[in-house]
């Protein structure tokens, strides 16, 4: 669980999807709360001008203001706001647009609960992320509106994270980049102006979470991304 409560407004014009999803979410994490629903992108933007929150979820079609067209009008306007996309549509000129335009999840109505609940911490807490099973869809589309070159091959690599992911916080990922330097954990505690016992601490707790047992695992696992996401 988070240590701070995390407030939510969901928009989907499928009124059954949304009451299933406030209770899905509350029900799972004591850390998240649905504080409004909404049928569109104009409710929703009706809404934040009454009430912010930390995180909205909006579904990508809606009527009069779909999803894309709302994530501009909350970035620019409260840019402190984090927004996620949530699609059946596995369609890749909505992704690329929606992330171009402010969105900092792209994820699929049919991700696992738990993973939702992880998804929306790490977005709050500053990631950005893309279901695996459309990310390789994305990365082709980015790399045809660019120039097709061996960048394109890698940012699909990029693109494909691991269910491990979603579970990383900010100090994971700083910890991470250590490790990746190959410093020791002294160094480690040192340059993150930590205890060396609470840099074990934290190691180990990252060895839990990429089901590993020692770092030369850790290491093997954690390069199976690019480097780019632990920033």
């Amino acid at each position: 669980m988070g240590d701070k409560l995390i407030t939510i407004l969901l928009a989907d014009d499928q009124y059954l999807f949304l009451e299933s999803l406030k209770l899905v979410l509350e029900s799972l994490a004591e850390d998240l709360r649905v504080v409004g629903t909404v049928s569109n992108g104009e409710e929703a933007l009706a809404f934040l001008e009454r009430q912010q929150v930390d995180v909205v979820l909006l579904d990508v079609r809606m009527p009069i203001m779909d999803g894309v067209q709302a994530a501009w009008e909350i970035r620019k306007r409260w840019p402190e706001i984090s927004v996620i996309m949530l699609t059946t549509f596995e369609d890749d000129e909505y992704v690329a647009e929606a992330l171009q335009r402010g969105a900092q999840g792209y994820l699929l109505k049919n991700i696992a609960p738990h993973m939702l609940v992880s998804a929306i911490r790490a977005v709050r807490d500053g990631s950005i992320l893309i279901a695996p099973d459309i990310a390789g869809h994305l990365a082709m589309a980015l790399a045809g509106s660019r120039s097709t070159d061996t960048s394109g091959s890698h940012q699909a690599a990029a693109l494909k994270l691991p269910d491990w992911y979603y579970n990383l916080t900010p100090r994971d990922k700083t910890i991470i980049t250590y490790i990746l330097k190959g410093m020791t954990n002294k160094e480690i505690a040192a340059a993150a102006h930590l205890g060396e016992q609470t840099v074990r601490n934290y190691i180990s707790a990252l060895y839990d979470k990429l089901q590993v047992s020692d770092r030369r695992e850790a290491i093997n696992v954690l390069r199976s991304i690019d480097p780019c996401w632990y920033v």
